[in-house]
């Protein structure tokens, strides 16, 4: 072989290695592009393939991972996340645009809220689920309308790097480090009450109320003689955890300090047993444990024509799947304690004697009405 060959392959290998290594390092290193007014934020962004987001702020450190095709909340013990809060955050990022270009040095960073998570910054990284960077964004300062007093935009910056500085008009304020606000707010409901039954620390405060149907009155078993319910101070009952809510929860179990304990049954065959106690003035825990004794197979009856037979069959499979389902959703609530508000379990946190009808006292005769004449003297 030829001098000339020999080099000219050299040279060829040389240039050939220099490419592999370049198409390599954007393949593993997210790419970036100088700011400019108008383009997409992140314009190579596939929020398909985000499994995991990472958000820091000097406050806060947040964690949403998918596992198993569900999102969760790390640092709530795997509580499961709002996928349509974590969806709409992906897709504004995915759309976002810059309204305009700064140019800022280092040393300008201070000024823009874009000197890091340990300082002002709010950073914001979206990986793959094997843990892979695939786009980071620090979040700085916000701009804010004159005159109008709130937040029209956010000093922003791709990656490390200064020439990605830009300001978006959008505050991002849903790019959040606390846990609470990330939660899946979807509860246990109970639905067609058919008792309750309150245990307090005190038992002659104990109390149950049962009724034959969802719209028949309450009954207070064990009535003692001159006990009678009032029926304006049970009437919220009827609808008693239809819509709870919660703030936010404690993985596992908490120590309750003098709890109040209370059984509820469904006419539906469901049984759940709850704890509560306060926490603050103003919050208390909640503790949940479900289960059910779901009737498996529905009794047809008198002279039921097939065609009936056959849509009441389907009807009754139908809604027993749903049941079953709602039955395994609700069963998880156990491994959490809830923190709700004071007023989500204000019904069971009542007395027996604060369902009673107040005692009629004796009438007695005014000043003003005439006494009764005295008897004539004999």
């Amino acid at each position: 072989m030829k001098k000339n060959q020999l080099l000219l392959l050299l040279g060829l290998g040389v240039v050939l290695a220099a490419v592999a290594f370049l198409v390599s390092k954007k393949q593993t290193a997210p790419y970036q592009q100088p700011a400019r007014a108008g383009a997409k934020l992140l314009p190579d962004l596939d929020i398909n393939a985000v499994g995991l987001l990472s958000i820091r702020s000097a406050s806060n450190a947040l964690t949403l991972a998918k596992q198993n095709d569900v999102w969760v909340v790390k640092e709530r013990g795997d509580y499961p996340a709002n996928f349509d809060t974590i969806r709409d955050l992906m897709r504004k990022f995915h759309d976002l645009k810059i309204a305009r270009t700064v140019q800022a040095g280092a040393s300008r960073l201070p000024m823009l809220g874009l000197d890091g998570p340990e300082k002002s910054s709010t950073l914001l990284e979206m990986k793959a689920a094997d843990g892979k960077l695939l786009r980071s964004v620090l979040l700085g300062s916000s701009g804010q309308n004159e005159g109008r007093g709130w937040p029209s935009g956010r000093y922003v910056m791709v990656g490390n790097d200064t020439k990605t500085i830009g300001y978006v008009a959008d505050a991002l304020s849903d790019v959040d480090a606390a846990a609470d606000r990330w939660l899946n707010k979807d509860f246990f409901k109970v639905e067609k009450l058919k008792s309750i039954a309150v245990t307090t620390p005190v038992a002659t405060n104990n109390w149950k109320l049962t009724r034959s149907s969802e719209s028949a009155d309450w009954k207070l078993a064990g009535a003692k003689a001159g006990e009678e319910l009032d029926s304006t101070k049970t009437s919220g009952l009827n609808s008693l955890f239809s819509h709870p809510s919660f703030n936010d929860v404690i993985p596992g179990t908490v120590a309750l300090d003098k709890p109040i304990a209370a059984t509820l049954e469904t006419f539906d065959g469901y049984t759940y047993k709850l704890k509560t106690a306060k926490k603050t003035d103003d919050n208390y825990h909640l503790q949940i444990a479900v289960t059910a004794k779901l009737v498996k197979q529905r009794t047809a009856g008198k002279d039921e024509k097939p065609e009936d037979k056959t849509r009441l069959d389907k009807e009754f499979k139908e809604s027993l799947q749903k049941l079953e389902e709602k039955l395994k959703a609700e069963q998880s609530c156990a491994k959490w304690t809830y923190v709700v508000s004071k007023w989500t379990v204000d019904q069971i946190l009542k007395n027996r004697g604060d369902l009673l009808a107040e005692k009629k006292s004796e009438e007695k005769p005014s000043d003003d009405q005439p006494s009764a004449p005295a008897p004539a003297m004999q």
